[in-house]
């Protein structure tokens, strides 16, 4: 017994030095999509170089290389859809498909050598901060520990894929996956093929896989308020333009920019200008099918922006194939040949979940650990709060891009994250200046922002009328999304506030 106390001494005593010793580096980045890269871009043309990007997948990319499921693109045009500080002239169309996005990032990675920063294939399973050395230990699944001053969460509210609450999934013997884990080897020609959810990869899915298979069952529980997508190429001459002439670029980019921040107007100012909206979207749906039937099982009944507009040209008419079923029964069970419903059995050759993903609930998909060892989970288990979706309270020296409440229903992402990323850039220069140690917002700071931020979410389209969506958790709350104008939030991450958190020297 003596001789393992004194083992147990030792081994405690290595840990405490472990953790105690000056950080292997400034700051580690989990996850390489759009936001880390951009944190890595700015900490780098900020003369900082003592950080590193871990990446659970084999590239870079992060959304934008889990989906790559056919006729997967973006809803957002490209022009708007891209860093400010890297224009990219020679977009081939208004909305870009998943490759040349793809390309786009890893563009903008090779371009300011951030590449040399990434660890691919190293996910985290927990950090934890050691609060006597203000330094994170962050743990992966490959053995490998790394620890730094700071960390900063990139992982995104699109990264955790949501599986059906549907009874029997185990049971099915054909092929089944979700579509950010599409599965390239197997041929869907052909096949009996049943699609399940109608969100928006399934409305990009359906048009692009429907002429190639056998059959297709679209599995519908709620149908989606869907417009017009004006989508086309760009042609040489504006490429051209947006090349030799970046000033005209720069002003479709405002146009289309100022475009959007109207459109928000609806969503988060006056709700009775989604109506407008609603009318738009009828008759776009009245002019694009024509049978009285499948009309009505496609109109939702639910006021359009509760839940996310989403943007076709070719779904409605892929419903229309002699081929595509739309089936809004209920679905009893999954068995081992195909689909159970109310009131026939589907047989089938594949299952291809397009159920979205846990953005409400579950956002970190690792164990993180603050002051006194609270967990970051738990402490979100009736709803995730930051201050600014970016700092949370108890978590000294860590940083979301991409946080609780920072999701946009009407414009860019990039925008959120650009200005996120340059609050936290304003924080970590601060620091260094002032040679402060480690930082965390105040809990009253945290607490009030949370107060009003929901007093203003109440008054927007997301709470209207009772709707529920995927932008809140179990209990209602919605988690995701900024309610108000992309501008706002710019103007409150312009600047690092001190006196909102804690400082320790």
């Amino acid at each position: 017994m003596k001789h393992l106390r004194k083992e147990f001494y030792k081994l405690w005593k290595k840990r405490t030095f472990t953790l105690m010793k000056e950080p292997e580096y400034e700051q580690i980045i989990i996850g390489a999509g759009f936001a880390g890269i951009c944190m890595a871009i700015k900490l780098k043309q900020a003369g900082m170089s003592n950080f590193i990007i871990l990446e659970r997948n084999c590239n870079l990319g992060g959304t934008w290389w889990d989906n790559a499921y056919p006729g997967a693109a973006c809803d957002v045009e490209s022009h708007l859809y891209s860093y400010s500080f890297k224009p990219n002239a020679v977009w081939s169309r208004q909305f870009s498909p998943q490759g040349e996005i793809l390309d786009y990032l890893e563009r903008c990675a090779a371009k300011y050598e951030v590449e040399k920063h990434l660890h691919l294939n190293c996910e985290v399973s927990q950090t934890i901060f050691d609060e006597a050395a203000a330094v994170w230990v962050v743990n992966t699944t490959t053995g490998k520990a790394f620890s730094a001053r700071m960390i900063i969460l990139c992982t995104g509210g699109l990264s955790q894929p949501a599986l059906p609450d549907i009874k029997g999934l185990e049971n099915f013997k054909g092929e089944m996956f979700h579509t950010a884990r599409w599965d390239k080897s197997f041929d869907l020609a052909g096949k009996t093929v049943a699609v399940i959810g109608t969100g928006a990869s399934a409305i990009q899915i359906v048009p692009a896989i429907a002429p190639v298979v056998k059959q297709l069952y679209l599995f519908q529980r709620t149908p989606p308020w869907i417009i017009a997508k004006d989508d086309k190429l760009i042609s040489n001459f504006r490429k051209t333009l947006y090349k030799y002439l970046p000033f005209t670029r720069a002003l479709h980019r405002w146009r289309l920019y100022w475009l959007h921040e109207l459109m928000a107007i609806g969503f988060v100012v006056n709700v009775d200008v989604m109506k407008l909206f609603g009318k738009i979207a009828l008759r776009y749906l009245k002019k694009s099918v024509k049978d009285e039937t499948l009309r009505k099982k496609l109109t939702p009944n639910y006021i359009i922006g509760c839940k996310r507009i989403l943007l076709s040209n070719d779904y409605y008419p892929a419903l229309q194939r002699d081929n595509v079923a739309v089936v809004t029964e209920s679905i009893e069970t999954i068995n081992e040949t195909g689909v159970l419903t109310n009131q026939q059995q589907y047989p089938v050759d594949a299952i291809i979940l397009a159920t979205g993903f846990k953005a409400a609930e579950g956002v970190i998909p690792f164990t993180v650990k603050g002051k006194n060892s609270e967990d970051l989970n738990e402490a979100w288990r009736n709803g995730a709060e930051a201050y600014l979706g970016t700092s949370v309270s108890g978590f000294p020296n860590l940083f979301l891009v991409v946080g609780p409440n920072t999701g946009l229903g009407h414009s860019s992402m990039i925008l959120m994250i650009e200005a996120q990323v340059h609050y936290i850039m304003e924080c970590i220069q601060f620091m260094k200046k002032r040679n402060i140690k480690s930082a965390e917002v105040t809990k009253a700071t945290q607490a009030n922002f949370n107060t009003d931020l929901q007093k203003q979410l109440a008054k927007t389209v997301w709470q209207s009328g009772g709707c529920h969506s995927w932008y809140q958790n179990k209990n209602g709350k919605n988690v995701t999304l900024w309610p108000g104008f992309t501008f706002t939030f710019m103007r409150r991450t312009k600047r690092f506030e001190p006196g909102k958190y804690e400082l320790v020297e």
